[in-house]
């Protein structure tokens, strides 16, 4: 597949870059700076800022999908920082037609109980969180097919497993109520869904 990577630099999206290649796909990577991205068969590295909706359609020319992994936090004002990218992205998806496959956040799923996952976190993390999800929202509401992957409460670099549980919008905890996903593993159903997508205009979620 011919894919655009937005966010190709950082820690989920290098792991996303970093599968997606193995598998074969032509992916064009973005990043502020081009030299951030790891060089990769089948990748082509650009210098592209995420807000700038123009610029990605261009760089989205040819695509089959465009797949975000942006996050709101080049300004230190999540708020702000959210519209801009929401912007670019909805801008780039309505220019081109593709739909969008986002990484998402924890902050928009809900525990068992149903109560949401965004009220439990600490101040320091809740406007990040929030600024991921309005992301999606502007997508949505600007009528772009957006699918949402929501990794589980901790995500960091670990260890390729293969083995992980794929969810609807509940959080996924471990048999020691553990909710975590390795970055490399999250990357592998992220991949999964752009390869043979199943949960598209859809939020889910991967654990273990």
């Amino acid at each position: 597949m011919n894919l655009l990577l937005i966010g190709a630099s950082g820690m989920i999206g290098s792991c996303i870059l970093k599968e997606l290649s193995d598998r074969g796909h032509a992916v064009t990577a973005v990043s502020r700076n081009a030299d951030k991205i790891a060089a990769l068969p089948n990748v082509t590295a650009v210098s592209v800022d995420a807000t700038d909706g123009a610029a990605l359609a261009k760089a989205a020319e040819g695509a089959e999908i465009i797949l975000s992994s942006s996050s709101p936090r080049s300004t230190g004002d999540a708020e702000a920082d959210a519209k801009a990218l929401g912007q670019g992205l909805l801008d780039a998806a309505k220019a081109t037609g593709l739909p969008v496959l986002m990484v998402g956040g924890a902050g928009t799923l809900n525990l068992p109980d149903g109560s949401p996952v965004m009220a439990l976190l600490p101040p320091e993390i809740k406007p990040e969180a929030m600024g991921i999800r309005a992301l999606k929202d502007t997508l949505i509401e600007g009528g772009v097919v957006t699918t949402y992957l929501a990794p589980s409460a901790e995500i960091a670099p670990g260890e390729r497993t293969g083995t992980f549980r794929v969810g609807a919008d509940v959080l996924l905890s471990d048999a020691d109520g553990r909710s975590w996903i390795s970055a490399e593993d999250y990357a592998i159903a992220f991949a999964d869904e752009v390869e043979n997508p199943t949960h598209t205009g859809q939020v889910f979620t991967v654990g273990y």
